[in-house]
This record gives C-alpha cells, structure tokens and sequence, in this order.
C-alpha cells in the first residue's frame, strides 16, 4: 500500500505557482545540504495568513478549505521552515493537491 491512509486531499485553490522553487544557505552547494519540501498550498497559506494578515478564516475561504485543515497546513509549513533555517538545510517547493484559482476563470472567458 503506497501514500497516505484515509481520504485523499482535497485540492486547495492557489493564487499562483511560485517562480522559485529552491532556497537554500549561501556558500553551501545543494548537493551538500538536505531538503526540506514545502507542497504548493503550504506556500500559499504562509503567503494569505502571514504577509497578507488574512485571519485563518478568510484565508480557509479563499482557498476553498475548513479553517482547520488551513491551520494543520499552516503549521506544518511553519515548523517546516523553522527546521530548514535553524538547521541549515536548502527548502524546495513543489507538489502538492492545489489548483490555481484564475485558471478557471479564464478557461471560461
């Protein structure tokens, strides 16, 4: 049995896809380092609840979430990020079960 038990993910709407992808310790080569990965949507709720200042609850809504599955991703992004800095490690963002919001829309038009 491969991946996850339970039920699958539901897609989370995104703004966009970020155009970087890799961050990682100046000085460092990447093959030297490990990689902390961070999904698509656990960018996006970084980037609506803390450069944004959308409460949890208007960020769930922009994203088509509970508020509570937008906490557990929002703190696994945190904790995420803290680990990679406080331990030096390079953070990759990719995957994820996201859709980007103004795809629809224009697919409309």
């Amino acid at each position: 049995m491969r991946g996850r038990r339970g039920r699958q993910r539901c897609p989370r709407w995104v703004t966009d896809v970020p155009e970087v992808q890799f961050f990682k310790p100046a000085g460092v080569p990447l093959r030297a380092l490990q990689v902390v990965e961070l999904t698509v949507e656990e960018v996006e709720t970084l980037r609506l609840v803390d450069l944004e200042n959308l409460t949890q609850g208007e960020a769930a809504l922009r994203m088509g979430i509970s508020r509570r599955t937008l906490w557990n991703d929002l703190m696994a992004a945190r904790k995420k990020v803290a680990f990679a800095l406080v331990n030096g490690q390079a953070i990759q963002i990719r995957g994820g079960a996201y859709s980007v919001a103004g795809a629809y829309e224009e697919r409309r038009k």
